[in-house]
């Protein structure tokens, strides 16, 4: 089945009102091209010296996500163009970032990646510290960001019943923290090739696919 397949299957499969993020780390930009051929374009990246390659290579009016860990000397690869940073998971992070984005004359759409597994691999913010942050007015003080939601990824695992807590604890993060924010802060992003069909139940807004599209990483 060809990309442009793949992708018009996984749309219909989605609800109303979940936006699809091609995941397209690691695959080159020829399989870009095709999935943005079809219609796609929003692409997620996690490298931003990767991410600023492709950026220059592909066609402008595509809407760069990052979702990888960012290192804050790496911010500088991307603060001119970026589309939304989901993976903003410190009051460091997040303040480098306002500063790169004021350089650049801008304003950086961002997710808080919060971190809900057992698992200390996975990247994300405490959740006590990011409350701390929020209440405290940190976020309204940067004013060259605008959260717009939550971000989180679940255990490693095929428990089926941990997935789904995992969900349901993303779900919560983001209702609980709503009130620190606007209206604007209405994205929940989460659920991948495996298990973003169970997201759906926990009401995300956006599902983050990379090999149910391209196919195994070619890296």
């Amino acid at each position: 089945m060809s990309i442009k397949d793949k992708l018009l299957h996984l749309k219909e499969s989605l609800p109303s009102g979940v936006s699809l993020l091609a995941v397209s780390k690691f695959h080159p930009a020829e399989a870009i091209l095709e999935a943005y051929e079809a219609g796609q374009r929003r692409f997620g990246e996690s490298r931003p010296q990767e991410l600023k390659e492709k950026y220059a290579a592909l066609p402008k009016d595509i809407e760069w996500v990052m979702i990888g860990h960012l290192q804050t000397n790496k911010i500088k690869y991307i603060a001119p163009f970026v589309s939304l940073i989901e993976s903003l998971d410190s009051e460091r992070l997040a303040v480098a970032v306002n500063e790169q984005a004021l350089k650049c004359g801008r304003t950086i759409d961002c997710l808080v990646e919060v971190h809900v597994t057992q698992e200390q691999t996975k990247s994300g913010w405490a959740w006590e510290e990011l409350v701390e942050f929020a209440s405290n007015g940190g976020f309204r003080k940067l004013q060259n960001l605008r959260i717009r939601g939550v971000m989180g990824m679940t255990t490693l695992t095929d428990d089926e019943a941990v997935i789904r807590a995992d969900f349901e604890r993303i779900r919560a993060c983001k209702a609980e923290l709503a009130k620190y924010f606007d209206e604007s802060f209405d994205t929940l992003s989460m659920g991948m090739s495996d298990d973003y069909h169970i997201a759906l139940e926990y009401d995300t807004t956006e599902v983050r696919i990379g090999s149910t599209i391209f196919g195994s990483r070619t890296i």
